[in-house]
């Protein structure tokens, strides 16, 4: 890619609306070949890089899911066992014991591919995903600093294991704990936030084209004020996307025309029953006033 403005341009071809900031930063991490760390509170559009990269680059997106406990076996390889005990049941019907048959038992065709392990043995650079990092324990964090360090795995039974070709990768963060130095350093960092007016009635634009565009001010602008509420679980892109979808889906025009029916679209923007409490039908109403 030639520059920053030609990845936006092609990030925004493929209905993501990057800002020059991330922009910028992905252009950084993808010329140096480093991973970028994409901090921010959820919904914002984080893991939505990742896909939308995959697409502008027609390549694979292999996605690791962080949580808590997350260990090697999940996120780099495994054996399989099952297999491996029926071929050493078969191997002892058949008289064969020893080093040949714990030689065959440990080769390729009885290792499992995790995220990790089947993201560098792509003959094309896929699009790594490592989601919701600050999920795993610390420790994981060790094991993935050696994978990014060299792009390499160390198998005990097989050796060591080289990249075929060094993936992007992309390390997401809504920042429920603090992550080591160390894997900060190795990374290009960029945070992500909630959009401007401008750039969320252009992601709108971009994913409902035909929105009439005083529908998509009312909207963003309900939205958003919704989102300076003290809310449980803020909406995010997504949720103001599904909240067009239904306003459109049910003939609506102007968010002012039937307080009812908005108020049963909140289903789609708070998903608790205290947030829920939190927009009772006159506050909804209000926000809709100002909005329009």
């Amino acid at each position: 890619m030639r520059d920053w403005k030609t990845l936006q341009a092609r990030l925004s071809d493929h209905g993501y609306v990057a800002s020059d900031e991330l922009a910028m930063a992905l252009h950084i991490a993808m010329t140096l070949g480093r991973p970028l760390l994409l901090e921010g509170a959820a919904g914002v559009g984080k893991t939505e890089v990742a896909r939308t990269l995959a697409a502008v680059e027609d390549t694979q997106l292999i996605r690791l899911q962080c949580y808590e406990g997350l260990d090697a076996a999940q996120a780099i390889y495994e054996w399989n066992y099952q297999r491996q005990l029926l071929a050493i049941r078969a191997a002892s019907e058949d008289g064969q014991t020893g080093a040949a048959v714990e030689k065959r038992i440990f080769s390729e065709d009885f290792l499992l591919e995790r995220p990790l392990l089947k993201a560098i043995r792509q003959p094309k650079p896929p699009v790594l995903l490592i989601d919701e990092i600050d999920r795993a324990d610390e420790e994981f964090e060790a094991y993935l600093l050696e994978i990014l360090s060299d792009f390499q795995i160390t198998v005990p039974e097989l050796g060591t294991i080289a990249a075929v070709t060094r993936p992007f990768v992309i390390l997401t963060s809504n920042a429920t704990r603090d992550l080591s130095d160390a894997l900060r350093r190795r990374c290009i960092y960029a945070h992500v936030d909630y959009p401007d007016r401008a750039t969320e009635l252009a992601i709108l634009e971009k994913r409902h084209p035909g929105i009439e565009a005083r529908l998509a001010g009312q909207i963003v602008g309900f939205v958003q004020s919704i989102r300076r509420e003290e809310l449980e679980k803020t909406p995010g892109v997504a949720e103001m996307l599904d909240f067009a979808a239904a306003l459109s889906g049910l003939g609506i025009n102007d968010l002012t025309d039937d307080p009812q029916v908005l108020q049963a679209t909140l289903a789609t923007l708070l998903k608790t029953q205290a947030d829920r409490a939190a927009v009772p039908p006159e506050v909804a109403a209000k926000f809709a006033g100002k909005a329009a």
